[in-house]
């Protein structure tokens, strides 16, 4: 019943969210969506275009900016105060729940209580809040990719390094940044881009002005090839490029 009830809660509160977040925008506080806008643009232009101490000052300018207007909307202290009722709620529902005892049946197959065998991997990225992620400029080890970011460029370039044979998966969520991915002529790809704001660059197909926008392309031969290479993308704000090499 509680699993039923937290359904409905996070359904709920997502749906007073979203009105209050419109109402708070469009009616009661609009001089927001300026504020917003301006430091979201001063992020992205320091980010693309400014360098050195003015781009550095711009750049954690914006982000003062934002942060502040965030921290005073009435629609992030609901979501806050939502977060917090839902664990209280949790932790009364944990401190309710009787133990139950069920018998134990020792399967043939039973390892007694040892960990399973694994094998980890060292990753080429790891998630960061702010970070310039590159392959190595040298030949490398090849795997698949799945990092959430915050304000970070990506570059990689998959001509240093052998791909396995199948579907090679490429994943990148960022809040705001560029994303460069250089393919080898003899590869296949497909690509499915998603962004708020910004532009692509695609195997020489380009569109710069996206808002709200989602795209799906792939090369002919995609499905037939042997070894492949599958990107997806999801941006706040920001440019995707890939590009043969």
């Amino acid at each position: 019943m509680f699993q039923r009830f937290k359904g409905q809660y996070t359904h709920w509160v997502l749906i007073i969210g979203g009105i209050l977040l419109l109402l708070e925008l469009f009616v009661f506080n609009p001089g927001l969506i300026f504020s917003l806008l301006v430091s979201v643009g001063m992020i992205y232009v320091s980010k693309r275009s400014l360098k050195g101490l003015f781009g550095k000052f711009s750049f954690w300018l914006g982000i003062l900016i934002l942060s502040i207007s965030v921290l005073n909307m009435f629609t992030f202290k609901f979501f806050l105060f939502s977060v917090l009722l839902y664990f209280l709620m949790q932790l009364m529902q944990n401190k309710k729940a009787t133990e139950i005892i069920k018998p134990f049946i020792k399967s043939k197959n039973s390892t007694d209580g040892l960990e399973e065998p694994i094998i980890k991997k060292q990753v080429l990225f790891t998630n960061a809040i702010y970070n310039r992620n590159n392959t190595p400029d040298h030949v490398y080890e090849w795997d698949d990719i799945n990092i959430q970011c915050g304000l970070n460029n990506t570059k990689i370039d998959l001509s240093y390094t052998v791909l396995p044979e199948g579907e090679t998966v490429i994943w990148i969520r960022n809040i705001i940044g560029d994303v460069k991915l250089y393919i080898p002529y003899d590869m296949e790809v497909s690509i499915n881009h998603s962004t708020i704001f910004g532009s692509y660059r695609i195997l020489g197909h380009a569109d710069n002005h996206l808002v709200n926008h989602n795209v799906t392309v792939k090369t002919p031969d995609y499905n037939k090839a042997n070894t492949r290479v599958k990107i997806v993308t999801s941006f706040v704000v920001g440019k995707l490029e890939v590009k043969r090499i």
